[in-house]
Parts: C-alpha cells; structure tokens; sequence
C-alpha cells in the first residue's frame, strides 16, 4: 500500500499535465473562436464601471450600455483611419526612403574604410531597409487588423456580455455549491484586470501622445503612425517598447543623420524610462504581482497561443490564471512561483500567503 501511494500520485499529476496540453492543444486549434471572445471579454470588463457610473448618473441601462458601445467604435474606427492613412503615405514615399537610406550607408562605408573597416553595406542596407521594419510593424498588427474585420461579432458578443453583466453574479450563486468563495474569485479577476487594462491604457495614451509630439518637434515623418504604434506596442511588456522604436529610429536615420537617429532612441528611451520605471510602479500600486520572468515567458506563451492578439493580453491572461491558481490549496504554490518580489518583502512582514499571492488583496 505504502509502494503504490507514490505511483498514485505520480499519476495524478501526470494525468493533470496530460489534461492542461489537451486543453492548451484545443485552445490553439480554436484561436479563431476563442482571440474574439477574449477580446470582447476584457472590452466588456474595462466598459463595465463606466456603464455603471452612467447609471448612478440616472441614465437608463440600454442607453448607458449603447453610449458606451458607441463611443468606443467611434474611437477604434479614428485610431484605425489614421493607422491606415499613415502607412498608405509612407509606402508612397518608400522610393524616396531607399535613395535617401543608400545616400546615408554610402556615407558611412566612406567614413568605415578611413578607419579600415569592411563590412558587407549591401547585407546591412538589406536588413536596415525602411520597408523591412514597416513589414515587420504590419505582421505584428495584421493579427489585431484581422480581429477588427470581424469587429462586427466582437462588438455584438460585448454588447451581450453588458447585457448580461447584471444578472451573471445571481446565475453563478445559484450554480456552484459554495458561491460566495465563487464569487469572491470572480471579483478578484475582474478587480485585478480591470485595474490593468484601465491604468495601462492611460499610460499608453500618454506615451503614446509624449512620442508623436516629440517626433513632430523634431520633424520627423509620419510622427503619428509612430505615436500610435508607441501607443499600441506599450502593452506588450518588455519588448513592446523597442519594436516601436525601431521603425521611428530608422526613420529619422534616413531622413536626417545617425545624430538625430541617435536623438530619436534617447526619446524613446526617455520616455519609457519614465512611464514604465517611474510612473506606471507609482499608478499601479505594488505592480503586477507577477515575476519580470513570467512576465517574459507569458509573453511567448500566449504568442504562441494566440497570435500577435496573445502577446498583448499576455499580462491579464496570466494574473487572471494566478488568481485561480492562488485560490486553490493545491495549486497555491504555482502562485507563489509566478509571483514577483514581492513574496519576499510580504514574506519578511509576517503576511500570510493569501496577501501574498492575490492580486486582489493589494491597494488600488
């Protein structure tokens, strides 16, 4: 009996494992389906508080709920027009870019060879060429364009989901055994999320707004297609903010000096510098909960998943899957594992592991 009781437990988490690629299998093989409802439900999630602050305001739910709806399509369908309009300029001034861009590395082969230095300028311009970083800015966003051709069933499935948001609290009490441990899961998800998304939107909007008017004080081309992929790559950690900037940096070479190029980088290094290491720890309070590691590899997790669209809500996905895990005894320990430094600053304070691994239990 003794022997056996190891071999059972063995099996138990090998069959858990089996189920979680089963399910991580389907999801992919589903991305289709599953990328617009994750969509529509971290949308309805942001929405919901301010549907709510229009009806204490005495406006009737539908109109609250409709108000909503079309203030955000009125926003989407603007950030797109300029997104388009931006792009279709600058493929028609890519000729120009070229020559410009093979003036410059001409000039710098010259200055090269005074020092005897010899590189092969045919491969860097290839690599350096405009139209290589703007293809590369396309395919990370052809995933979210893709999801926007369908924004017709995204924007019915949020409409749905507000529709449905007052009555889901008594659908889930009446559904589980326990569901006031249901219910307090579920506002702690939501609680977390929703206070990601709205501050990280406003920090997006700000950096984004930050870069497009440096560029235009420096005279850079197409300074608002650049203001709004900082806007956009802002929420994909870690490395968001350098392939914004690549295409910007490459821009200002071409059109300028490797000076300005240069002046170009210290912007946008400023400018992260100070939101994502300065303002956004302030705003958000203790910070994700989540390990700068995990935060890496969730990143190429839900990319890999999901598409381009997973590597911008690879943050909310995993807090809301730390969440679950941390309300669970035997799961608690992946929470722990995901989580940041924080754990051993709570740690040293003698709190339990309950405030250490629940988001919901920082200060907003």
């Amino acid at each position: 009996m003794d022997q056996s009781q190891p071999l059972t437990s063995i099996s138990r988490v090998c069959l858990i494992m089996a189920a979680v690629v089963i399910i991580l299998a389907g999801v992919k093989a589903a991305s289709v389906i599953v990328v617009p409802v994750l969509l529509a439900l971290f949308i309805a999630v942001i929405c919901q508080p301010i549907i709510v602050l229009f009806q204490r305001m005495g406006l009737h739910k539908v109109l609250a709920v409709i108000s909503v709806v079309l203030v955000m399509l009125v926003l989407v369908l603007a950030l797109a027009g300029l997104v388009v309009q931006s792009i279709n300029e600058f493929l028609q001034n890519l000729p120009a870019y070229r020559e410009l861009m093979t003036q410059r590395f001409d000039w710098l082969a010259e200055q090269a060879e005074t020092y005897n230095i010899s590189l092969n300028w045919e491969f860097v311009q290839g690599q350096l060429d405009p139209s290589r970083a703007i293809n590369l800015t396309i395919n990370m966003l052809s995933g979210v364009g893709g999801i926007m051709t369908s924004s017709v069933i995204i924007l019915l499935i949020v409409v749905f989901m507000l529709a449905e948001a007052s009555i889901t609290p008594h659908k889930l009490r009446l559904a589980f055994n326990r569901p006031d441990k249901t219910m307090g899961q579920v506002h702690s998800i939501l609680r977390a999320v929703n206070k990601y998304l709205a501050l990280k939107t406003l920090i997006s909007l700000v950096t984004g707004f930050i870069v497009g008017f440096g560029l235009w004080l420096m005279g850079i081309d197409h300074y608002v297609l650049w203001g709004v992929l900082a806007f956009l790559f802002n929420y994909i950690p870690n490395i968001g903010s350098i392939l914004a900037a690549v295409p910007a940096v490459l821009m200002a070479l071409i059109q300028f000096s490797p000076t300005m190029a240069g002046l170009v980088a210290l912007l946008f290094l400023a400018v992260n510098m100070l939101m994502g290491n300065m303002i956004e720890p302030r705003v958000m309070g203790r910070g994700l909960g989540l390990s700068t590691l995990v935060v890496f590899l969730s990143l190429i997790f839900w990319g890999w998943i999901l598409g381009p669209v997973g590597m911008f809500l690879s943050v909310p996905l995993t807090m809301v899957a730390k969440i679950a895990l941390a309300e669970n005894d035997s799961t608690r320990w992946l929470a722990i594992l995901l989580s940041g430094d924080e754990i051993m600053k709570a740690a040293d304070n003698n709190n339990t592991i309950e405030e250490i691994v629940t988001v919901s239990k920082q200060e907003p």
